[in-house]
């Protein structure tokens, strides 16, 4: 049971930290944008599920690789709000909540809105060039897909969650989402599941970026504590230091 905690303070330890003073303080007021992304959601799905409201959302809300790329983009800001009809909107609601409020509260709202749209921007653009390439090629797409409405919240959750993961240092769980979402595919192969691989890859890039703008800000600013670290070699070398401390 101690190898078990050590690991999950070692993994989650400083994304707990991070998370926790400005949720402890603020309470709600910490998340605005999260909660209101949630009641965006439920609104919609309540509007959705409306004869008089279906064709409202489609309109808005709704991106297909067959619609022309202008209406996709104009759509793309408010279909990330837009849950299937075929899931329970619960689980929407749930993942939103516990993920984008993370994500707010460790990288702001700005920040955390626009990985959700490059995630779910790289699905769609990804479902037009897979259509394109046809069923036979290896990343292609039957002409089909074409008419299916593209993933909702789902890309931009699995991509915050990643990239919270990767920048907080919980890699083990990072890796595990992204098998999950492999496994997916393998299991059942979608256009929603794909999409979500292609989320994925752009979620890698940021990802590089971010690495590769750390570095360049190391050589010439301290980064952390003042220690001249990175956020999480800072935490743990702090962590490192406690424990020898205790052990005296």
């Amino acid at each position: 049971m101690k190898h078990l905690a050590r690991w999950a303070r070692a993994e989650w330890g400083l994304l707990y930290v991070t998370v926790r003073e400005p949720l402890l303080k603020r309470r709600r007021r910490a998340v605005p944008m999260t909660l209101s992304a949630v009641c965006l959601t439920a609104v919609l799905q309540v509007v959705q599920n409306q004869p008089w409201g279906f064709g409202f959302v489609q309109d808005v809300g709704a991106v297909r690789a067959e619609d022309p790329l202008w209406l996709s983009l104009l759509r793309t800001p408010l279909s990330v709000f837009v849950p299937a009809l075929d899931l329970p909107v619960w689980g929407a609601l749930a993942q939103i909540l516990l993920v984008f409020g993370i994500a707010e509260l460790c990288l702001g709202w700005w920040r955390t809105l626009g990985i959700a749209y490059a995630a779910t921007l790289a699905g769609t653009l990804y479902a037009r060039l897979g259509i394109r390439l046809g069923p036979h090629a290896p990343l292609g797409l039957p002409a089909s897909d074409a008419r299916v409405v593209d993933t909702g919240p789902s890309a931009a959750v699995v991509c915050l969650a990643v990239y919270l993961c990767w920048r907080y240092g919980a890699h083990v769980t990072a890796a595990a989402v992204t098998l999950a979402m492999i496994a997916e595919v393998l299991v059942k192969d979608n256009l929603a599941g794909k999409e979500h691989l292609a989320a994925l890859a752009g979620v890698v890039v940021l990802c590089a970026a971010a690495q590769w703008r750390r570095r360049h800000r190391r050589s010439t600013a301290r980064v952390g504590s003042g220690s001249g670290l990175p956020p999480i070699q800072s935490w743990k070398a702090r962590r490192g230091r406690d424990q020898r401390r205790s052990c005296r």
